[in-house]
């Protein structure tokens, strides 16, 4: 039967069950079959099942060709365990499957998952971003190397004129600035290529550290792979040299130990047991759900597409679990298509064991999911094909991140004015900061302004004594804070109403009957 593509979206392995489940109830023919001189309608054997199921995955979309017929009879078994398939006495869950003429049947009960309403990630309480980050992000330059900046550099302010002889105030670039351009640009540059209204839904925002982007993309070697400044991090040396020796098998044996027939089997279960006993895969469990999404663009015609979202991905990921998924992808690589290898198993080629064997060490859930496998397997045969393309830094990126930087850095122009009277104009990028910083930055003006009002009442002259007293009390009620700072002591108030001259009323009397007798003399006179 026909596959459909799951597209991305929150819960798509779930989705992938369900589809699967459908597409294998719909399509397994059901015949009659005698068991000791007894018949059975509409059933099947387990073998024809792994026949009919094992043919479905091959030319499923969603999985690929690379899976194999035990791979189905465990798919089989867990279909058994979720009651999607019982034996013909109704038994399931604690019963097991083999590949053999057991007969088992289709319940009559629906065994589809409920997939949730929600997506995995939208109630999170996410740190370090706004709702408005969360949901969309500001369209940035797409054609775009990353800026080698010069730290000693960043304290200063640059004038630098243009050829227009307009003034341009070059403002320093912090690796902050630089940090949140790489996260906003990458995260930005994922939400298209998924076609995602949000990423909300596949994507934890917490786990994204921009810290862990900037290092995978400027500490790497000559062939790209991730320098580790703490050696602790690495990769043990007997694990190196190990898979040294197989991925230059059998030329530069640096072990010193003599060969043996099977020798190349040991060292290669040797780096199998390190893989597969860490505790968690290179891709990391937070980021499980985006590279199960990212399965969804695996398509002939999406190819290109899919090696740009997962050389997205895999910036995101820790500097160590990104060295160590470059350094497997290298050495597999070259194993599985060198022809001087000898057969690493007896029953399997290199390149199906190399996939069989890592691809539950690169990607798996924290809580096992009943696809882990096949959709692990499906995304390292990618990985197996073009982990070179992937697991380098797309130069579109740095281009963006440099044409940003390069624009945070002209945050004010200054343009030439004829008029040496007139007020020249000046055009201001606003800069953000954080809500810490409004927030102080809004209390230390209106303060300001305050203390300025507080000291127009002081000295203005027009105002009576009478007046001023009441408008500095009326103050000191809403106030008391910098009405203190102004006046610290009671003797600081009193001496600014002492400074005031006072004309005494006794002189204003005896003024007046000087003047009185004047102008009787005159009228005398007159």
């Amino acid at each position: 039967m026909e596959s459909r593509i799951i597209s991305p979206g929150p819960y798509r392995a779930t989705k992938l069950w369900n589809e699967l489940i459908k597409l294998f109830r719909a399509g397994m023919p059901l015949k009659k079959h005698t068991v000791r001189l007894r018949k059975y309608n509409n059933c099947f054997t387990a073998s024809e099942a792994v026949d009919w199921l094992h043919e479905l995955l091959r030319n499923n979309s969603n999985f690929g060709p690379d899976v194999t017929r035990q791979q189905t009879l465990q798919l089989l078994r867990k279909f058994l365990k979720n009651r999607v398939i019982e034996d013909i006495k109704g038994r399931w869950g604690a019963e097991n499957v083999d590949d053999n003429s057991q007969l088992y049947r289709f319940p009559t009960t629906s065994p589809l998952k409920v997939v949730p309403s929600h997506p995995p990630f939208y109630q999170k309480n996410t740190t370090g971003m706004s709702n408005k980050k969360k949901s969309q992000f500001c369209p940035l330059p797409k054609e775009v190397k990353i800026p080698q900046v010069n730290t000693e550099e960043l304290d200063k302010e640059v004038p630098v004129v243009t050829s227009d002889e307009h003034l341009t105030h070059v403002r320093p670039v912090t690796q902050s600035d630089i940090e949140e351009a790489w996260r906003e640009i990458v995260l930005n540059h994922l939400q298209k290529i998924l076609g995602l209204a949000s990423l909300d839904d596949v994507l934890d925002f917490s786990q994204v550290v921009p810290q862990n982007i900037v290092y995978n993309v400027c500490n790497i070697s000559k062939h790209g792979v991730v320098i580790l400044q703490d050696k602790s991090e690495d990769l043990p040396h007997w694990v190196l040299s190990a898979m040294k020796c197989l991925a230059n098998w059998p030329r530069h044996n640096d072990l010193n130990q003599p060969t043996y027939p099977g020798f190349e089997r040991d060292v290669f279960k040797t780096v199998a047991d390190y893989f597969i006993s860490l505790p968690e895969p290179l891709l990391t469990f937070e980021h499980y759900e985006l590279f199960v999404n990212i399965l969804g663009l695996l398509q002939p015609h999406l190819e290109q597409v899919a090696i740009e979202a997962l050389q997205i991905c895999c910036l995101l990921l820790p500097p160590p679990s990104r060295r160590k998924l470059q350094l497997l992808m290298r050495m597999i690589s070259r194993i599985s298509q060198n022809v001087d290898m000898p057969q690493l198993h007896d029953a399997m080629g290199t390149r199906m064991l190399v996939i069989h064997t890592f691809s539950h060490c690169i990607l798996r859930c924290k809580k096992e999911l009943d696809l882990d496998e096949l959709l692990g397997m499906r995304l390292v045969s990618f990985l197996l094909d073009h982990h070179q393309e992937i697991l380098q830094v797309p130069s579109y990126l740095q281009n963006a991140v440099e044409d940003h930087i390069n624009h945070l850095q002209k945050v004010q122009i200054r343009y030439p004015c004829t008029d040496l009277n007139a007020p020249v104009p000046m055009y201001t990028f606003c800069q953000q900061i954080s809500s810490k910083e409004f927030e102080e930055q809004k209390l230390t003006i209106s303060q300001i302004a305050i203390a300025e009002l507080l000291e127009n009442i002081v000295e203005d002259k027009k105002l009576s004594v009478k007046d001023k007293r009441k408008k500095l009390k009326q103050f000191q009620k809403e106030y008391p804070e910098i009405y203190q700072n102004r006046f610290p002591t009671s003797e600081c108030e009193v001496k600014l109403f002492q400074d005031k001259p006072k004309i005494k009323p006794p002189l204003l009397i005896t003024m007046k009957k000087p003047l009185k007798h004047l102008q009787k003399k005159q009228s005398l006179r007159s």
